[in-house]
């Protein structure tokens, strides 16, 4: 019995080691392309060009969170528990598609409303409304029902690909700085090729495809998944909304690309983390594995740290070479920011990998709640006091994410006895 225990255990752990790999692969693709176009787009572009993308790009988070609303999470659990139920699955798959359809529509309302009150939005109507699209479109990538059987290869290669085709056009047919809206375009169509082609996989070769679902159900799912949206559209306000508020105060549009820049290389180095958190879910949902928590802080937190304080020290020379002559203002809004990238791993293993599997998942939420309405406070008193800055927007990022850390980490330590035997070892050790 111990011998097939311990083969099952390692089984899921060699699972757990190639959906991580996939993903890995999946994010590491995202960092590369954005770090060989990046430098190209600010350079093509020019500052206020570039922060045009840059607002747009942060606009769209907003409706990724609607378009999303917790359904990665929720049905990713959901599809881990009964991975081999393909009837429960095509049933969860068809809900969350009908939900996402709804959502959509409210998306592209919201949207057409906001360009027609806005002035800086009404210009850029046609940019913004292609991202929207690029986003909707990459919604219904069915990515939850892949990471929930931990079966992350067909989306990882087919997204690899797509980003190749969107990265190459952007290189081949954007030369002059009027032409911003061509990045969304080719966001666009690579999204929607990636979409058909997922589509048609998991029909093929997964067995799940649209099954009758009453509108019941798809309300059911909406209400269940809202849990986790809430915290996501919360995460949303001091993520992204520094950029929007700097788009308003910075008439010149200098800053923001400054800024945009700047939180450009704080979101890829996020990404390059984000696959560990996305691989341990379904996995400690499954196993509550919670010695794997600690050896991957231990082994990744040093080189995060030491990587961190390099950049640190080096900031206005890599901004120069990275971004171009003209960024130089972005080194100091990069510098504040470092606390986010240090922060991230482990926010990111204490949230839902930890405190789902501790059965505590409404503390991963009321963690980005309660840093959220501190941010809105945070952003009220720069105001009134030093006024909207880089560097001061960048420092309240970096507070607020020390928040969310401090709220995870008191949880977890006022609840670790639980889940731990008389001699001290962890669940499943």
């Amino acid at each position: 019995m111990k011998f097939r225990l311990v083969g099952k255990l390692d089984e899921s752990k060699q699972s757990l080691l190639k959906n991580t790999a996939m993903l890995y692969l999946l994010q590491f693709s995202s960092f590369f392309f954005s770090f060989i176009t990046v430098p190209y787009l600010t350079r093509v572009l020019g500052p206020s060009n570039y922060a045009k993308i840059g607002v747009a790009t942060n606009l769209m988070i907003y409706f990724q969170y609607l378009m999303d609303f917790g359904f990665l999470l929720y049905a990713t659990a959901e599809v881990s528990r009964r991975r081999d139920d393909n009837a429960f699955i095509s049933s969860i798959f068809t809900a969350v598609c009908r939900a996402k359809f709804l959502f959509a529509v409210i998306c592209f309302a919201v949207l057409l409303c906001l360009c027609g009150f806005i002035n800086n939005y009404t210009d850029n109507t046609t940019l913004f409304l292609l991202y929207l699209a690029a986003t909707v479109v990459n919604s219904f990538i069915p990515d939850y029902v892949y990471r929930g059987i931990e079966r992350m290869t067909t989306i990882t290669v087919r997204t690899v690909c797509v980003k190749f085709f969107s990265t190459l056009m952007i290189f081949v047919c954007l030369k002059r700085s009027n032409q911003y809206i061509l990045v969304p375009l080719f966001t666009l169509l690579g999204n929607l090729g990636a979409l058909i082609g997922v589509l048609i996989h998991l029909k093929k070769n997964v067995g799940v495809w649209f099954s009758p679902v009453k509108m019941s159900e798809v309300f059911r799912v909406i209400r269940q998944a809202s849990t986790f949206f809430y915290s996501r559209i919360a995460s949303a306000v001091y993520s992204s909304s520094n950029t929007l508020i700097m788009d308003f105060a910075d008439p010149t549009g200098v800053m923001t690309g400054y800024y945009t820049s700047a939180d450009k290389l704080t979101v890829a180095a996020q990404n390059a983390m984000s696959p560990i958190s996305d691989s341990m879910y379904p996995y400690m949902v499954k196993n509550r594995d919670f010695k794997l928590i600690k050896k991957c802080l231990m082994v990744f937190m040093p080189i995060i740290i030491a990587g961190c304080t390099v950049i640190f020290i080096f900031a206005e020379p890599f901004c120069l070479l990275f971004f171009g002559q003209e960024y130089a203002g972005t080194a100091p809004a990069l510098r504040a920011l470092m606390p986010v990238i240090v922060f991230t791993l482990p926010n990111y293993i204490l949230g839902f990998p930890t405190l789902g599997a501790m059965g505590l998942a409404r503390h991963a939420n009321l963690s980005i709640i309660f840093a959220t309405c501190v941010h809105v406070i945070g952003l009220v008193t720069i105001y009134f006091t030093v006024g909207f800055s880089i560097v001061a927007l960048a420092l309240l990022t970096s507070f607020t994410t020390a928040l969310t850390l401090t709220y995870r980490v008191v949880v977890v330590l006022r609840n670790w006895n639980k889940f731990k035997d008389p001699r001290g070892d962890y669940p499943n050790d």
